[in-house]
């Protein structure tokens, strides 16, 4: 049957089992719960010994400890007209509330980027369980209330808690772009363990990636989904730590190079990030959206935070064209059809190959017919005959591959790509299309696309000889459509465009195939007279 296909059909059906793949797999086999394994735990050991970290304590996280967020209350809020970041009693980082109206949760209020339960930034736990238990007891006093915090003036906040054993003090800068620097010092010697927190639950889309992120010196990413963690992961030579989810991370950074940051196994198997620290200890952190100019202007290796999955040695390079197009445009809609223009492009010369191709195999079909009369009962000759044929008309039915197998891997960076950039949210086209990021409300969008799915399939020549097999890719369109309804918009803007380059370069085709037709014809009668 896949023999019989039309380059664009044989896409076609690449695409939809693709898609069917991603989606079917994650609902039918969601992530599995991780079993309290020895075995397990031994290669987690086992793991950290081959990485020469040496000895390496942590805590379980477990019911066994929990902070009763009612006996914290805000004792610092930072303010200036992006966010609205507040610090508790424990010396966490208790909320972030992103105020620009482009960074919106799924009920479509301000973004919060701390989430109200489970571990926060800044976060710190003492490996000594009595000074642990102190400290839960024990809130820290702040040398500022309020403040505000502007492109030239950082604010500064002291935190200080007098423990019966020790005074720990944080020092903490605040910079308008989302950045901290962290100075942790302790009155005496002792170890303590600085959480990252968790991952923020502002955005989630399907086949969109959540967890942690472990980016080390070797250019590794180490990500562990939601539901994915087991046991113990210690790393050493960490670029970054960050929990995430669709458009936004916390993220630590500016370790030592044998600094230990820990994965563990928290509620319901989500990762849990710390690190080890003694003494006195810096570092940086970052809260908010994974914007790339903002994340490289503070630190290139943040830039490493923002996740495309397994298409990211494509999806980044497509991602930045596509920043340089928007910077030509000034429009995210007109970059994403300027990004279309350029991949059709540069696929130009194996599309029109393949559709040359195809349209040879249109015109020789009664020869070919008549082959496969003549040596239907002997298929080793009529292989040979329909080889010679082709090879005599320069026809190849295999001349659509290569660009098929091409367009899926840039579709799935692309789709990476749009469904990653947190500069889409609200970043309007045109007309009713006023957030790229989000879904068609009108199902415009998606009716075009199948409509020009349906139209590309009629002017593409097929050779199917089965009509149940005509019949199925008949409702393609259809299926499509439904699935794209709730994609980004600017995903589906990228696939109509696409559609749209695909018609036109067929129309020429067959413009082509039908002058030369025209011609031939001419020619014969002229002769003939």
């Amino acid at each position: 049957m896949f023999d019989k296909m039309t380059p664009n059909q044989r896409l076609l059906v690449a695409v939809l089992v693709s898609v069917i793949f991603f989606v079917g797999y994650t609902a039918i086999f969601p992530p599995k719960e991780p079993q309290q394994d020895q075995q397990v735990a031994q290669t987690k050991v086992q793991k950290v010994k081959e990485t020469s970290v040496e000895e390496v304590s942590g805590h379980e996280i477990s019911e066994a400890e929990k902070i009763d967020e009612s006996a914290s209350s805000d004792i610092v809020v930072i303010k200036n007209d992006k966010f609205v970041l507040k610090i508790d009693s424990l010396g966490r980082i208790s909320s972030k509330e992103l105020l620009e109206d482009k960074f919106r949760d799924a009920e479509d209020l301000h973004a919060q980027v701390v989430p109200e339960n489970g571990t926060k930034p800044l976060y710190v736990r003492f490996l000594d369980k009595t000074i642990n238990e102190s400290a839960l007891k024990t809130p820290y006093s702040a040398n500022i209330t309020n403040a505000v915090v502007t492109p030239e003036t950082p604010v500064e906040v002291i935190l200080t808690q007098k423990l019966p054993q020790v005074t720990v003090i944080k020092a903490l800068r605040f910079y308008a772009d989302g950045h901290y620097d962290v100075k942790i010092t302790t009155s005496k010697p002792l170890r303590y363990y600085v959480y990252i927190g968790d991952r923020p639950q502002v955005a989630q889309q399907l086949m969109a990636v959540a967890g942690s992120m472990i980016y080390t010196n070797d250019d590794v990413a180490h990500i562990t989904e939601d539901g994915e963690a087991e046991g113990r992961q210690v790393f050493q030579g960490v670029e970054l730590a960050s929990s995430f989810d669709q458009y936004t991370a916390t993220i630590m950074y500016g370790f030592n190079a044998d600094t230990n940051v820990i994965v563990e196994r928290g509620f319901e198997s989500n990762p849990v990030v710390y690190f080890e620290a003694e003494n006195n200890n810096e570092f940086h952190g970052y809260i908010g959206p994974k914007e790339h100019k903002v994340l490289e202007a503070i630190n290139p290796v943040l830039v490493n935070a923002i996740e495309y999955g397994w298409f990211t040695f494509a999806a980044k390079p497509l991602f930045a064209l596509l920043s340089w197009l928007h910077g030509i445009f000034g429009n995210w809609g007109w970059a994403i059809i300027a990004l279309t223009a350029i991949v059709r492009a540069v696929l130009y010369p194996l599309t029109y190959k393949g559709m040359v191709s195809m349209q040879k195999i249109k015109e020789l079909a009664p020869q070919l017919k008549e082959i496969k009369e003549k040596y239907g009962k002997d298929p080793q000759r009529m292989n040979a005959a329909t080889m010679e044929m082709y090879k005599k008309h320069g026809a190849n039915p295999l001349g659509g591959c290569l660009p098929m197998i091409l367009q899926i891997p840039v579709f799935f960076a692309i789709y990476r790509v749009l469904l990653n950039a947190v500069e889409l949210q609200g970043a309007p086209w045109l007309l009713w299309i006023d957030d790229l990021s989000r879904m068609d409300p009108y199902y415009i969008l998606p009716i075009l696309m199948g409509a020009s799915m349906f139209l590309q399939q009629h002017m593409t020549p097929n050779n199917f000889t089965d009509p149940l097999q005509e019949k199925m890719f008949k409702y393609l369109p259809i299926i499509f459509t439904f699935f794209f309804v709730t994609f980004p918009s600017g995903l589906v803007l990228y696939w109509f465009v696409n559609n749209l380059f695909s018609i036109a370069q067929q129309f020429i085709v067959n413009q082509q195939f039908k002058n030369a037709k025209d011609v031939k014809v001419a020619v014969e009668k002229k002769s003939g007279k």
